[in-house]
C-alpha cells in the first residue's frame, strides 16, 4: 500500500531516507536548505519544501496530511520538532539523537495515541535493538559495543572525515562519558581507556570511550556492566586531545583584538572543511556488538562501505534505512503500541527484530552473528 510520508531533513542521511522511502511511497520532504533539497528534487514521488523547521508552524502544515513522519533534523531541533509531531497525532521515527531525555514525550504520545520511536539509527539504534532481543532468551551480564565511520584513504593529520557537523563530533569528544559498571552507573572522561582492535581486512582502529549508551541506562539498568566506545584509526584521539588540552574546545570567549570569538566555532569551522566527505569518497561503518550471559558469548559485526550505484555514503545508508525499517514496520501494524519507545523496547517483539534485520539485509545492510 502506497503512503505518504513527511521526511523532515534532507542531509545526508536525510536523502537516504528520501531515496529509499520514495521507492514505493509519496514523499514530502523539507529542509532549510535548498541544495540538500536538490538532490531529493528529481526523485520520482517526492514533494520538496524549503522550510524553516525550528517554526513549529511550518512544521505542522508540512506534516499535515502525512501518514507517518520522519524526523532528520539536527540534534538541537530534535525535542520540540518530535512534541510538534506527537502533538499533531501524527506517528513519527526520529533519528536527530536529541540530547534531551525523549522518553518525557512518552505521556504526550500515548494522550494523543501516537507510537514515536527515537534513536533509531545505526547507533544508538541497531545495538539498542539487538540487545532488546537478546534479553528476552538469555540473562545478560555484560553488554559492549564499537563503531565508526572511517574514510577508506587516510589524510594527514586526522584521517577522518565527519559524515555529520563536526561539532556533533566534538561534542562525542568532549561529554562524559557514562558506563554502567557493576550495577551502577558511572562517569568516565571522554576518549579515556584506549584500546586497539584489529578487524579483518582493516587492521587494528583505536576504541575509546564516549558517551553513546543512553536510553540503555534506564532501560536495561538490570545489566551489570555497559558499555560504548568509538572506533577511529590509530592516532586520531592523540590529535583531539592535543586540541582539546590547548583549548580550542572551549566555548569562552577570547579577544583576538579585533572581535570575541568562541575557539569551538573557529575549529568548528576548520574542521568542517578538512572533515568534509568529498562526492563519491569511498568510506566504511564499522561495528561491533558483545553480549555475555548464560556461559555465551554472542557478537553481531558491520562492515558497509559507500555505495556509488546510488551515491549513498556508508553512515547514510546503515542509518537512514533503519529508519525506514521502523517506518515501514509501523506503516504495515507490525508494531501499534502507543507512546514514546526506544529500539531495544521494539526489539523485545522477535516479529519486529526479524523485520528489520530481514528488511537491512535486503538492502545489503548485513550484521554478521556469531555465538561461542
Amino acid at each position: 500500500m502506497k503512503h505518504h510520508i513527511a521526511v523532515l531533513g534532507t542531509g545526508m542521511v536525510g536523502r537516504a531516507i528520501v531515496y529509499d522511502l520514495s521507492q514505493k511511497h509519496r514523499i514530502t520532504a523539507a529542509d532549510n536548505n535548498p541544495e540538500a533539497l536538490k538532490l531529493c528534487r528529481d526523485m520520482k514521488g517526492v514533494e520538496t519544501h524549503q522550510a524553516d523547521l525550528a517554526d513549529h508552524k511550518q512544521v505542522a502544515r508540512i506534516i499535515k496530511d502525512a501518514d507517518l513522519v520522519l524526523s532528520a533534523v539536527p540534534g538541537f531541533l530534535g525535542y520540540e520538532t518530535v512534541r510538534t509531531v506527537i502533538t499533531k497525532g501524527k506517528p513519527v521515527v526520529d533519528i536527530s539523537f536529541m540530547p534531551e531525555d525523549f522518553m518525557e514525550l512518552d505521556a504526550l504520545a500515548r494522550e494523543k495515541g501516537v507510537t514515536a520511536i527515537a534513536d533509531c539509527g545505526v547507533a544508538p539504534g541497531m545495538p539498542n535493538l539487538i540487545l532488546g532481543h537478546h534479553s528476552q532468551q538469555i540473562n545478560i551480564e555484560r553488554f559492549e559495543y564499537m563503531v565508526g565511520g572511517l574514510p577508506r584513504e587516510r589524510k594527514f593529520p586526522f584521517e577522518y572525515k565527519a559524515p555529520f557537523s563536526p561539532v556533533d563530533v566534538l561534542e562525542e569528544y568532549t561529554r562524559p562519558a557514562r558506563v554502567m559498571e557493576n550495577g551502577e552507573v558511572a562517569a568516565r572522561e571522554a576518549m579515556s581507556e584506549p584500546e586497539l582492535i584489529y578487524f579483518e581486512g582493516l587492521g587494528h582502529l583505536e576504541a575509546f570511550n564516549t558517551d553513546g549508551l543512553r536510553s540503555l541506562l534506564q532501560t536495561m539498568d538490570h545489566i551489570p556492566y555497559m558499555k560504548e566506545k568509538t572506533l577511529r584509526y590509530p592516532g586520531h584521539i592523540r590529535l583531539i586531545r592535543a586540541l582539546k588540552a590547548s583549548g580550542f574546545f572551549s566555548e569562552q570567549e577570547v579577544d583576538t583584538g579585533r572581535q570575541k570569538v568562541r575557539p569551538l566555532d573557529v575549529t568548528n569551522q576548520v574542521l568542517m572543511k578538512d572533515w568534509q566527505l568529498d562526492p563519491g569518497e569511498r568510506e566504511f561503518t564499522i561495528m561491533r556488538i558483545n553480549l555475555e550471559g548464560g556461559g555465551r558469548t554472542i557478537t553481531y559485526d558491520l562492515l558497509d562501505e559507500y555505495d556509488p550505484a546510488t551515491g549513498l555514503s556508508s553512515m547514510a545508508r546503515t542509518t537512514g534505512f533503519t529508519a525506514t525499517a521502523a517506518a515501514s514496520m509501523l506503516l504495515e501494524g507490525i508494531f501499534g503500541k502507543k507512546g514514546m519507545f526506544p529500539p531495544e523496547q521494539v526489539g523485545q517483539s522477535e516479529k519486529c527484530f526479524r523485520y528489520i534485520m530481514d528488511y537491512l539485509e535486503k538492502r545489503r545492510v548485513s550484521y554478521q552473528l556469531t555465538q561461542t
